[in-house]
């Protein structure tokens, strides 16, 4: 199995201050990887470092996509050959509708990812038939589409709506940084439910999140604890029942005795 998405000795500062203290993380195609934390830990630093926020400076290490560091790529180079971040918060964006929106985005993919740069739009009959498919998929309304993006939904809407994108831009790699947050539990498993309609052998999924919840729903093949801009423990699903339990302060006190 290729190793997708590797991320080496990775260190991040953020207006002068070092919050990721050398991570070392890999993801392949097929595989649900969980990272936890306490506040403050580092948890959506890394989730923008990935997707190439201008805020955040790697001082040391390397990010690397199918073999190819991408460092030097913006946000949206790195959207268009398929890294995809679903955000904590999601802005909206009034005016704008989110079938225009996804319209414009699938056109900007296909663009990147055509031999010439020229590829053609999408047509509107293919759009709308692939955009129906996939909120039949995820069981959201068809009148999403005519709505502004984000403008006036709910939290559960808004990160329905962020699996939407995941869904028609079809990544390969799709980090989803706190998609909980906020969402009470039969929101949770509704968007839950939407990732699952969507994993599979050619989606590598990164799942950040502070609470064990949403791991009821996305089952990971690994879980990380981060403490501290560090990976302190990594293990299997079997890991976060264990945090739920136990809480986060006897791995901070192993990472703070050396153990």
């Amino acid at each position: 199995m290729a190793n997708d998405l590797v991320i080496q000795d990775l260190h991040v500062e953020v207006e002068g201050k070092e919050i990721l203290r050398g991570i070392d993380l890999t993801i392949s195609k097929g595989e649900i990887h969980a990272v936890m934390g306490p506040n403050g830990s580092g948890k959506s630093t890394l989730a923008n470092t990935l997707a190439g926020h201008p805020k955040y400076t790697v001082t040391q290490g390397d990010i690397r996509y199918k073999g190819e560091s991408i460092l030097k790529w913006g946000a949206d180079e790195r959207a268009q050959k398929g890294l995809f971040l679903a955000f904590q918060y999601p802005m909206a964006i009034p005016g704008v509708t989110v079938a225009n929106f996804l319209r414009m985005a699938v056109n900007a993919k296909r663009r990147t990812n055509s031999k010439n740069g020229a590829s053609k739009p999408i047509a509107i009959p293919e759009f709308r038939k692939l955009v129906l498919q996939k909120m039949e998929t995820l069981k959201l309304d068809p009148s999403f589409a005519t709505r502004y993006l984000n403008d006036g939904f709910s939290g559960g809407e808004k990160k329905r709506v962020e699996i939407l994108q995941m869904a028609v831009l079809n990544p390969e790699i799709a980090i989803l940084d706190e998609t909980d947050s906020g969402l009470d539990i039969d929101a949770v498993r509704i968007v839950s439910e939407g990732v699952n309609a969507l994993a599979g052998s050619n989606l590598g999924i990164l799942v950040i999140t502070h609470y064990q919840r949403i791991l009821n729903y996305i089952k990971p093949n690994f879980v990380h604890v981060l403490v501290n801009g560090k990976m302190a423990i990594s293990g299997g699903p079997e890991l976060s029942l264990q945090l739920e339990d136990k809480g986060y302060d006897w791995i901070k006190e192993e990472v703070s005795s050396g153990k």
